[in-house]
C-alpha cells in the first residue's frame, strides 16, 4: 500500500518532484492537509493492518485499519501529583524519529513520536512509542514521561492512547453487530464478563470500565479490535468507555494505567458493584525520573479470535507460561459436598476413604487421567497434618494424589481478633501484617464479624506463613494445590513492608513470584497450581485458573428454588470470549467442578443440566472436576455413565478449547452458543439456555475448514446417528431445544 497524503485543498498545479513522491513506495511520509484554517502537518507510517497518521502540528494521533476501526484525534497524557494533567496536545513541538529493532519478539520498526515545550512545563518531555514486529499483526503502543532536568515526576494516572471529546476524538466500528467486551477485574462475586451491544436508547447502561483486556467485535463478521496490558508489574489498568447512540461510535475510550476502582453497592453487581478491583484507595503512584504508562498490545483484525489468541501468546512470551508433563489432573473437590471449613461433616473426614474406593473403580478415568483428592477449604483442626496424610497415604495406594488448598495472601479470622491475634505459622501479630488504609484502619476483603483480611505481600511474616502451608503441603504429600482468595493481595494500601513496592499490582505480582518460589523449594516443581479466585493477570505462576467464580451445576442464576448465581449459563457468557486462554497463558482452563444430583444443599438437578455442564467444560478445554457425593447410588451411577464413558475420560485427558462461532450476548440468561472443535474428528457444541425458545445451531462448513467429503453425526455420548453430511453440504443444522446442550462429532464414511 502506498501511503499519501489526504488534503482537502489540493493546489491546482503540483510539481513533478512532488507527483514522483506521491508515487513512489514509502512507508514512511511527510505531508500536510488542511483543517479549517490550519494546515497540519501529518506523518504517515504504513501498519501490516492499517495505517497510523501523527499529526504534527496537533500531537494526536489517528489510527485506521483495514478492517474498518478508526480511532480518531487519539492522545496521550500523564497526570501529575505536582502539575496535574498533560496531553500531547499540550506541546508545541512534536516531532518523529524511527528505528529498526531486534529483541526477544523478533524485527521490527519503532516509532518514536515526541513531544516537547508544554507551557508552563517547558522542562517536560513525552514520548509515544509505537513498535511492530514483522512476524506480528499487532501494535504495542505505550508512553514515557520524563523532566530535562533529571527531576522526580510522580503520578498514578498515565494514558497511551486516550480519546476524548475535548479534542474531537471518537472511535468507530462501522460493523453490522459490534459489541464491547467489558472484563472485571478478577473472577470474584460471581461477577461476569459483560458482552456489551451498542445502546439504542437514554437511559441505557453506556459507559463502563474493562480491565487488563477488552475486545470490540462484530457478532457476524467476527472483526474485532483486541487490546490488553502486556505488562502486570506494576499497573492495573483500565479501558474506559462512553458510548454513543450512533450504532459502532464511542465517544470516548481511554486506556490507562491507575486504574483502581471502589464497589458501589448501589450500582449492579456487574455494572461497578463488584466488577472491579474492590480498591478503597486510590491506585498507588509510580515515582520516576522517566514514568511509563503499561505496555498495550493493540491488534485489528478480521478474526477477533485469531487476534485474542495473538494477544495471548505475545503475553506468554514476554512473561513467561507454566507447561505440564504430568497426566492430566482429574481431580474431586469435597466443597460441592462439605461446604466451606468442613465444620459440618456431612462426610468429612470419616468418609472421604468412600470417595476414594469409588475412584478407584473408574477405570477410565485412571487410564486417561491422574485422579487427585482435593480437599477445600478446610478447618485445621479437623484437618490437622496427621489426618491428612493418612487420606494421602490411602488415596496413593489407590493410584490417586492428593491435593492442599492454599490462601497465600488473605485470613479468614473473627474482625475482633486483628488487634490480639497471631498470624498462624508465625509469631508476628497479625495487626503488622494486615493491609492498611490511609487511616490505619484494616481494609476488609470479604466483610463481616467473620471474614477475610489481605495479608501484604512483601512482609517477611507473610512468608512464613506461605511456608507453613508449603511445608505441610509437602508432609501430606500433596501434588495439586489449589490457591484462593488471591485478589486480597493485590489491594492498594497506605504503605507495604518492602519500601520499593508502591502499588497493590506491584504488590501482588511480588508475592506470586515468591509464593512460586517457595512451592518449587519445598514442594518441587512437579505440583499442579490451580488459581481459584484472582485477578486474571499475572498469569505465569499456575497451570490453570477458574475462568468463572464457582459454579453450582444448575442451569441459570434465575432458577427458582437454587442460588442467583453460579449456573451454568452465568458461566459461559463468560467462558465464550475466553477459550484462547487455553494454550497460550496457561495449558489448561478450569471450569470449576461439576456435580452429578445436586450442589451442596440445592435442589436436584436434571439430566440435561449435568449434561449442559460436562459439555460446557469440554468446550472450555477444562480439566475435568467433580465434587458428586458417591455415597449416593444415583451420583455414582451418573459418573461411571458419563465420567467413566472412554470418550468422555479420553478427551480430559488432553481437553482443547472448542472455538466459538456465536458467542454470548448481554447478560441475560437466554444465551444460544455454538461451537466447534477442528481435528481428526470434529466436535461440535450448541447451548440453549432460553427458557422456552427453539435454538437452530448453524455451522459454516467451509468456514469450519471441513475436508470435503460424507459424514455422519453422532451424539457425543451416545454415538446415536442424528443425521448425514453429504460432500456437497456446506451448511450443517443442530437442532436444540430449551434448557438442553448438544455435543456432537462428525464421522467420516467411507
Amino acid at each position: 500500500m502506498i501511503n499519501h497524503l489526504i488534503n482537502t485543498k489540493l493546489p491546482k498545479l503540483l510539481s513533478t518532484s512532488f507527483l514522483l513522491l506521491l508515487i513512489l513506495p514509502y512507508s514512511f511520509f511527510t505531508g500536510t492537509k488542511a483543517s479549517g484554517n490550519l494546515r497540519q502537518e501529518i506523518q504517515s507510517w504504513e501498519l501490516p493492518n492499517g495505517t497510523l497518521l501523527l499529526n504534527l502540528t496537533t500531537g494526536t494521533v489517528d489510527y485506521r485499519f483495514n478492517n474498518g476501526t478508526t480511532l480518531n484525534n487519539t492522545v496521550a497524557y500523564v497526570e501529575l501529583l505536582s502539575a496535574g494533567k498533560k496531553t500531547s496536545t499540550d506541546f508545541s513541538k512534536h516531532q518523529v524519529q524511527k528505528q529498526d529493532i531486534n529483541d526477544s519478539l523478533g524485527k521490527g520498526k519503532r516509532l518514536l513520536f515526541t513531544h516537547t515545550l508544554a507551557e508552563g512545563s517547558a522542562d517536560l518531555q513525552m514520548q509515544q512509542i509505537f513498535t511492530f514486529y514483522e512476524s506480528s499483526e499487532a501494535l504495542l503502543v505505550s508512553v514515557e514521561i520524563s523532566a530535562a532536568d533529571g527531576m522526580v515526576l510522580e503520578s498514578r494516572n498515565i494514558s497511551p492512547i486516550s480519546i476524548e471529546p475535548a479534542y474531537k476524538g471518537k472511535a468507530n466500528f462501522p460493523w453490522e453487530e459490534p459489541i464491547l467486551v467489558d472484563l472485571p477485574f478478577d473472577n470474584d462475586n460471581w461477577g461476569k464478563l459483560l458482552p456489551l451491544p451498542w445502546p439504542t436508547a437514554e437511559g441505557q447502561i453506556n459507559s463502563g470500565t474493562s480491565h487488563e483486556l477488552t475486545m470490540i467485535y462484530d457478532a457476524v463478521s467476527h472483526k474485532g479490535l483486541t487490546m490488553g496490558s502486556l505488562e502486570h508489574d506494576f499497573w492495573k489498568t483500565g479501558f474506559s468507555y462512553n458510548f454513543s447512540l450512533k450504532r459502532g461510535e464511542l465517544l470516548s475510550f481511554t486506556t490507562y494505567g491507575g486504574a483502581a476502582r471502589t464497589d458501589d453497592p448501589s450500582l449492579p453487581l456487574d455494572y461497578g458493584g463488584k466488577d472491579g478491583t474492590h480498591d478503597v484507595m486510590p491506585h498507588g503512584t509510580m515515582l520516576s525520573a522517566v514514568l511509563r504508562s503499561p505496555l498495550i498490545y493493540l491488534e485489528a483484525s478480521d478474526d477477533f479470535r485469531s487476534a485474542n489468541s495473538n494477544f495471548g501468546k505475545m503475553q506468554a512470551k514476554l512473561a513467561g507460561s507454566l507447561s505440564w508433563q504430568g497426566k492430566t489432573p482429574m481431580y474431586w473437590n469435597s466443597f460441592s459436598v462439605e461446604d466451606v471449613l468442613g465444620h459440618y461433616r456431612v462426610m468429612m473426614p470419616k468418609d472421604v476413604y468412600k470417595i476414594i474406593d469409588f475412584l478407584k473403580l473408574q477405570d477410565q478415568l485412571n487410564q486417561y487421567g491422574q485422579p487427585i483428592l482435593s480437599i477445600d477449604s478446610y478447618d485445621q483442626q479437623i484437618y490437622s497434618t496427621e489426618v491428612l496424610t493418612e487420606i494421602g497415604d490411602y488415596a496413593r495406594q489407590a493410584g490417586q494424589e492428593l491435593g492442599f488448598y492454599s490462601c497465600p495472601f488473605s485470613l479468614w479470622t473473627w474482625k475482633s481478633n486483628i488487634e490480639t491475634a497471631i498470624l498462624p505459622g508465625t509469631e508476628v501479630p497479625l495487626r503488622e501484617v494486615i493491609l492498611r488504609d490511609q487511616d490505619d484502619n484494616p481494609i476488609p476483603f470479604k466483610t463481616g464479624d467473620w471474614g477475610a483480611f489481605p495479608l501484604d505481600p512483601t512482609h517477611p511474616a507473610t512468608k512464613d506463613y506461605m511456608i507453613n502451608q508449603l511445608t505441610k503441603a509437602k508432609t501430606i504429600g500433596a501434588k495439586f494445590i489449589k490457591i484462593d482468595f488471591l485478589t486480597a493481595g493485590s489491594f492498594e494500601a497506605k504503605k507495604w513492608y518492602d519500601p520499593k513496592i508502591r502499588t497493590g499490582m506491584q504488590a501482588y505480582n511480588y508475592g506470586l513470584k515468591t509464593f512460586k518460589h517457595l512451592l518449587d523449594s519445598i514442594m518441587g516443581d512437579d505440583v499442579f497450581i490451580s488459581m481459584a479466585i484472582s485477578p486474571m493477570f499475572p498469569h505465569q505462576y499456575a497451570h490453570t485458573r477458574f475462568v468463572s467464580t464457582d459454579v453450582h451445576s444448575h442451569l441459570r442464576d434465575d432458577q427458582e428454588g437454587f442460588a442467583h448465581y453460579g449456573s451454568t449459563a452465568a458461566s459461559m457468557i463468560t467462558a465464550s470470549h475466553m477459550g484462547w486462554i487455553q494454550g497460550t497463558l496457561w495449558p489448561f482452563t478450569n471450569m470449576d467442578n461439576l456435580v452429578m444430583r445436586k450442589f451442596q444443599d440445592h435442589q436436584e438437578l436434571s439430566i440435561d443440566e449435568v449434561e449442559a455442564r460436562i459439555i460446557s467444560l469440554m468446550t472450555m478445554g477444562s480439566i475435568l472436576g467433580d465434587g458428586s457425593d458417591y455415597r449416593d447410588s444415583l451420583s455414582a451411577k451418573l459418573a461411571n455413565q458419563y465420567l467413566n464413558s472412554p470418550r468422555v475420560a479420553e478427551f480430559f485427558s488432553h481437553p482443547k478449547a472448542f472455538i466459538p462461532i456465536k458467542l454470548a450476548t448481554g447478560d441475560s440468561m437466554d444465551q444460544q452458543l455454538t461451537f466447534y472443535l477442528p481435528g481428526d474428528q470434529y466436535l461440535l457444541s450448541a447451548f440453549n439456555f432460553a427458557k422456552d425458545k427453539e435454538f437452530v445451531a448453524q455451522y459454516d462448513l467451509k468456514k469450519m475448514r471441513l475436508p470435503a467429503g460424507n459424514y455422519k453425526v453422532e451424539d457425543f455420548f451416545t454415538a446415536q446417528e442424528i443425521s448425514k453430511i453429504n460432500a456437497a453440504d456446506r451448511l450443517l443444522t443442530l437442532p436444540v431445544k430449551s434448557r438442553k446442550a448438544t455435543l456432537v462429532r462428525l464421522v467420516p464414511i467411507n
